[in-house]
């Protein structure tokens, strides 16, 4: 008899392979208060009483995100005047 095949709404992983988005909270800098966040819900269940850890990881993704848009436009700029 054929093993049944994986079903289509079974998002699990290998666990040698990362989660993108966790691949990409980390590269921003704020994986920690991403993972506080996520350590609040767990414990409260109720996002309302993790205001604190949730304003704390906008902001730090709002500056990266600035950070971010300020290295395109140097990149933007110095790529026009070179060609």
């Amino acid at each position: 008899m054929a093993s049944p095949s994986p079903s289509p709404h079974d998002r699990s992983r290998p666990e040698d392979e990362s989660d993108p988005v966790d691949q990409m909270i980390s590269r921003t800098g704020c994986a920690e208060l991403h993972y506080a966040v996520q350590e609040c819900m767990m414990e409260h269940q109720d996002w309302r009483k993790c205001q604190a850890q949730v304003k704390d990881f906008k902001e730090c993704m709002m500056s990266f995100q600035r950070v971010r848009r300020e290295q395109l436009a140097k990149h933007r700029a110095t790529g026009s005047e070179s060609a």
